[in-house]
């Protein structure tokens, strides 16, 4: 079993950025009709992380699904320390070096807003570019029983993030990162049950209604 410090090896593999996701699970567009679940007792306490790199809308979606279903809400962004925001804004690519302590931290603000509050769970944003990088958050449901992990990742093709990225105003991170987050990234694996994954290309709307539908429906059937 992980440890809460235990570090999975820093050596797997990256995958191509030009193939399509291939293996988390690919949500059903079908609307659920159950908006209650958010709202009757959870046997679990859930983390919900939207996942993606940059420009495929995490902040958005992770909002909506946060608001819709009055659960506590974190922007991963914001536990950035200044020394890597420093870099990102010189579209510098972070190392795993980097990214290690940020997500430890995010793992343990995702547990304590899930502990300190009566919703079924919380909603947190994070790049989650690579399989250690989500086993490192998976570590919450190692330490805790009552806590279940998902990841909701949002897929699109490196052009279309660029285009989203070029057009944002007041962000840090600039186009030139999308690049490099694509060369990073490592999709979800076969082996990676709790990944679900969602075409991030359609519009706000679309992309919103659908992840919602996904933490709805897994909710409503929480064992």
């Amino acid at each position: 079993m992980l440890s809460y410090d235990d570090r999975p090896s820093m050596h797997t593999s990256i995958t191509s950025h030009t193939r399509p996701p291939r293996a988390a699970r690919q949500v059903s567009s079908a609307r659920v009709k159950d908006t209650g679940a958010a709202d009757r007792p959870a046997d679990h306490r859930h983390i919900w992380i939207i996942t993606g790199p940059a420009g495929c809308g995490k902040t958005t979606v992770a909002r909506y699904i946060a608001d819709q279903l009055h659960l506590p809400y974190i922007e991963g962004d914001e536990y950035h320390p200044p020394a890597n925001v420093r870099k990102m804004t010189q579209g510098v690519p972070l190392t795993d070096s980097d990214r290690w302590d940020w997500l430890v931290l995010l793992r343990k603000k995702a547990v304590e807003r899930s502990t300190f509050t009566d919703r079924p769970g919380v909603v947190l944003t994070c790049s989650a570019l690579k399989h250690k990088y989500r086993d490192v958050i998976r570590i919450a449901a190692y330490n805790d029983q009552d806590v279940t992990v998902h990841f909701i990742y949002l897929h699109a093709d490196e052009q279309t993030l660029m285009q989203r990225v070029r057009a944002r105003k007041g962000h840090y991170m600039k186009d030139s990162m999308v690049h490099s987050q694509f060369v990073t990234l490592e999709e979800p694996e076969e082996d990676e049950h709790d990944c679900l994954s969602i075409d991030a290309c359609g519009s706000a709307t679309q992309v919103q209604h659908e992840a919602l539908d996904v933490v709805q429906a897994i909710m409503a059937h929480d064992p």
